[in-house]
């Protein structure tokens, strides 16, 4: 069974109509216009499933034998909102807009609940694993969501852990005075990323961005440092380590590659060494872009794709001494087409564990696969640490 830390479920789904209600309707409206929108783009430009179709379904996950998404909650419009002029921090409305989401997700679970369901929480996730059906689990991409005031987040993110949220990706595309982020966009290279999108480059973390990453801890939402320039990652670890400095309060990457290349995205050395050496996770993204960044020869094939794959496993293994902290994380449905070739929906998942078991054994295939990504769930999603 394949755990995947990172993919985009409720790109495809569009608000429930029998679920609107008149506190709901202004959001409703706005959701189901741009999940048309989103929808439309997609099927051009993102979805890899067969014959155009979303790549992140139920029934791909039962063919692809993928037990359990970590399914991204993202307004991409509230991201790129063209109200607002770069770099503006966050709207208050943008949080409604995520929790509406999550609802939709919820109502089409509620719908198909003999073939898909959520865990909103670690003991959930412990009785439905094993039950037949595949799980997904709610997580939010964008600290920008969370919140337009420290008061704000606080409450909002206390609001996001109740409602099962298990972890956010702190920084996304553009900078939206939370944490400066990495280039992350594929058609454009990053110094020509960096010169359109000008950030403070000596920063990180904004005041709001330490609000946001302190409120998680507090809640047991778990941070995600992927996407983030690497003044960003330093500001994050280093003040999990001012707050408890024995305590070693775990991190993840969850749809990262080994800086192979010059990709900013990509993380270095140091980073996987801090991550693992706090007993988080590193899930390898299965974009072409990232994983074949700095490595020889085109990818043209699925034995391509895997072998280009192990060479970021390996890699991770050589610096950390250990297969214990890598893991899945494969980004699908999230603009990240082309996918590595074979590797392009989520019914091709069976396939690489099988070629991960041949190359790793049985025991190092399934951390990889799973367990590795579970025992940070078991472990630390809800795990509260209120500040002193």
């Amino acid at each position: 069974m394949l755990v995947d830390l990172h993919a985009h479920f409720p790109m495809h789904l569009l608000p429930d109509e029998q679920q609107r209600t008149h506190e709901r309707a202004e959001t409703w409206w706005r959701q189901r216009w741009q999940a048309r929108i989103v929808g439309l783009i997609s099927h051009f430009k993102n979805y890899q499933g067969p014959g155009h179709t979303p790549s992140v379904t139920e029934q791909l996950m039962r063919d692809g034998d993928v037990g359990v998404v970590l399914s991204m909650l993202y307004q991409p419009f509230s991201e790129m909102d063209l109200t607002q002029p770069y770099g503006a921090p966050p709207r208050e409305s943008y949080f409604k807009g995520i929790v509406d989401q999550r609802q939709t997700v919820e109502d089409y679970v509620k719908a198909h609940g003999s073939e898909v369901a959520i865990a909103h929480s670690a003991s959930e996730l412990q009785t439905l694993l094993g039950g037949g059906v595949a799980i997904l689990i709610h997580a939010i991409e964008g600290g920008f969501q969370l919140g337009s005031t420290k008061a704000d987040v606080q409450k909002n993110v206390q609001t996001l852990a109740g409602l099962g949220i298990a972890y956010v990706t702190v920084a996304h595309l553009f900078f939206r005075d939370i944490a400066t982020n990495a280039p992350a966009l594929p058609f454009l290279p990053d110094w020509l990323y960096n010169r359109i999108f000008p950030q403070q480059r000596d920063q990180g973390l904004t005041s709001l961005g330490r609000e946001a990453v302190e409120a998680m801890v507090d809640e047991g939402i778990l941070v995600d440092i992927t996407h983030m320039r690497s003044e960003s990652i330093k500001d994050v670890l280093n003040l999990l380590d001012a707050r408890d400095p024995a305590l070693q309060i775990p991190v993840i990457a969850t749809h990262m590659a080994y800086r192979f290349g010059g990709l900013e995205y990509c993380l270095d050395d140091d980073t996987i060494i801090r991550v693992a050496e706090r007993g988080g996770v590193l899930g390898c993204i299965l974009c072409e872009h990232y994983i074949t960044s700095g490595l020889p020869g085109p990818v043209k094939s699925f034995e391509h794709s895997v072998g280009a794959l192990y060479r970021h496993i390996d890699k991770i293994h050589d610096l950390t001494g250990t297969y214990d902290n890598v893991a899945i994380g494969s980004d699908l449905d999230g603009y990240i087409k082309p996918a590595l070739p074979g590797l392009e929906h989520m019914g091709c998942m069976a396939e690489l564990q099988t070629e991960l078991r041949a190359r790793y054994g049985d025991v190092d295939a399934a951390k990889i696969c799973s367990e590795n990504a579970l025992r940070v769930l078991r472990t630390q999603w809800g795990r509260k640490r209120p500040r002193p």
